[in-house]
């Protein structure tokens, strides 16, 4: 595993310690991991929204939404209630 020296402002400092002092993380790179990971599942989910979007932008212009056959379809698909 490689180490990386990081500055932060002491009010930073502070947090990161109040967040490994109240035992959810065991110190300050378990912390830092913690986010990286979360920054990373942020970014795939990001990317996988934005990827929807594209297709949605490639799929044409929009068709204006027709309730009754929706409601129609939905009946069909999951009985009449």
């Amino acid at each position: 595993m490689a180490t990386m020296n990081v500055s932060l402002p002491d009010p930073m400092k502070d947090w990161v310690e109040s967040r490994t002092n109240d035992g959810r993380f065991s110190n300050a790179s378990d912390y830092v991991r913690h986010l990286i990971r979360k920054d990373q599942e942020r970014q795939a989910a990001l990317a996988a929204f934005q990827a929807e979007i594209t297709l949605g932008i490639q799929s044409g212009p929009a068709r204006a939404f027709d309730s009754a056959a929706f409601k129609a379809r939905m009946r069909d698909l999951h009985g009449a209630s």
